[in-house]
């Protein structure tokens, strides 16, 4: 249940990401937001010299695209459909890496949670949908799978804190090539210092500590399903702070994502037969 609990309070603090984007000036690329965020987060953590290489990769594209779709597509579309899309990918990446086959509590928390995201995805109303954005995301999506599951096999040789301090940092060395053009002169601005001070301690230091404490214990696909907390987290804070109107049928969806949450977290893990 504890492990739980880490990756849903990480998933909380990933929600907050993309309205704290909105914070920053229009003209800040998305890259270079995700390379302070890495460099932040990885900072302000103890350093280890193990092999990363391949979550640190995973971590960078995962940023990059979701960052860029945020951009594109709005907050609540984009977050959906990355943060969707992650546990289908996440399931069948554990089943082919771990030849683990998900549980039947997992399969049902799941579907609950998709569904919960398609209602919720419905929100975006009469506005078009915008394609690439939307590619972008569900990339995102399968990057952050990757990363989950690369990370499993990291934390059974490493602690979490030295694991997301080489992650972050090695991504962020990744990411300065293609966010250095547009120069970091607009992190002169306070309010995108204090912005990106938060996105790097509490929405990457923090929030990745917990997921990979959390993850010690339980499945990758578990893990995954549960970060769909964060759409959630995000869906109500594009209500309460930047004025994002939700429908019924988006709160509907709203309810079916805790639902999923909570089977998940209460159902425990049987597993299916082969």
């Amino acid at each position: 249940m504890l492990n739980s609990l880490f990756v849903l309070l990480a998933a909380i603090l990933w929600g907050m990401t993309g309205t704290a984007q909105t914070y920053l000036d229009e003209e800040v690329s998305p890259i270079a937001v995700a390379t302070i965020r890495s460099a932040i987060g990885g900072s302000f953590l103890r350093w280890s010299w193990k092999w990363t290489i391949l979550a640190a990769a995973s971590i960078a594209f995962f940023q990059g695209l979701f960052f860029s779709s945020i951009r594109l597509t709005g907050i609540a579309i984009g977050t959906v459909a990355t943060i969707g899309s992650a546990p289908v990918f996440s399931g069948v990446l554990e089943w082919l890496v771990w030849k683990t086959r998900p549980t039947a509590v997992w399969g049902l928390a799941t579907l609950m949670a998709i569904i919960g995201c398609l209602l919720l995805f419905m929100n975006n109303g009469e506005e078009s949908v915008h394609v690439g954005g939307f590619t972008l995301a569900l990339c995102a999506g399968l990057s952050f799978a990757f990363y989950t599951n690369i990370s499993k096999k990291l934390m059974a040789q490493e602690e979490a804190l030295p694991a997301v301090a080489m992650t972050f940092s090695i991504c962020a060395l990744f990411l300065l090539p293609f966010s250095i053009q547009g120069g970091f002169s607009w992190l002169v601005n306070a309010h995108n210092l204090w912005t990106m001070l938060f996105m790097g301690i509490m929405c990457t230091s923090v929030a990745y500590f917990l997921f990979l404490r959390g993850l010690q214990k339980i499945s990758s696909s578990t893990a995954v399903t549960l970060s769909l907390a964060e759409p959630l987290t995000a869906a109500i804070l594009g209500v309460f702070l930047i004025g994002e109107h939700l429908s019924i049928v988006s709160w509907l969806g709203v309810a079916m994502l805790l639902g999923g949450i909570v089977v998940l977290t209460l159902g425990g893990r049987k597993k299916l037969k082969p």
